[in-house]
């Protein structure tokens, strides 16, 4: 197990660092139901990709040496695994999110690439596919254009 953090995403993800608005990780995923549909910049914590974000320029972006020791961190692994599971809670929970056009779409595209780059194609597609499941239960009414960027989130 890394001894140091390689970066603030590391930090942040393996428990011992805090985001730009100093909440841990645990914060983060103990956020209510309505507190993570209302708050719009910690899903970048959560789920960092190696590409700048549109909705938080500022936010930090992945490094090659973060993704490395983020794949190599067993807690920030775990920790990953905890996000996932807190997002699917939070998705099956509401449905405001089950329309045609909604910004959870684009957090939901980013949770699946950021799974498949940090953890795994396996993790990715399980998340993707439930997501799915929730889309169709409620009579698949999310738009083409997010599917396929979801698609392509689980298998670029």
């Amino acid at each position: 197990m890394p001894s140091s953090t390689s970066g603030p995403l590391h930090a942040f993800l393996a428990g011992t660092g805090r985001d730009s608005r100093g909440r841990l990780v645990a914060d983060v995923l103990g956020f209510s139901d309505e507190q993570l549909e209302d708050i719009h910049d910690y899903i970048q914590w959560l789920f960092p990709l190696a590409t700048r974000s549109g909705a938080q320029p500022d936010a930090p972006v992945l490094t090659q040496a973060e993704i490395d020791a983020i794949r190599a961190e067993p807690r920030a692994q775990e920790n990953l695994k905890k996000a996932t599971e807190r997002m699917l809670r939070f998705y099956r929970n509401t449905r405001w999110w089950l329309t045609t056009f909604d910004h959870n779409h684009l957090r939901i595209t980013r949770i699946i690439h950021s799974l498949r780059l940090l953890v795994g194609q396996d993790e990715a597609q399980r998340f993707h596919s439930a997501i799915l499941d929730l889309n169709a239960a409620a009579g698949s009414p999310v738009n083409a254009r997010s599917l396929e960027f979801w698609s392509d989130a689980a298998r670029a």
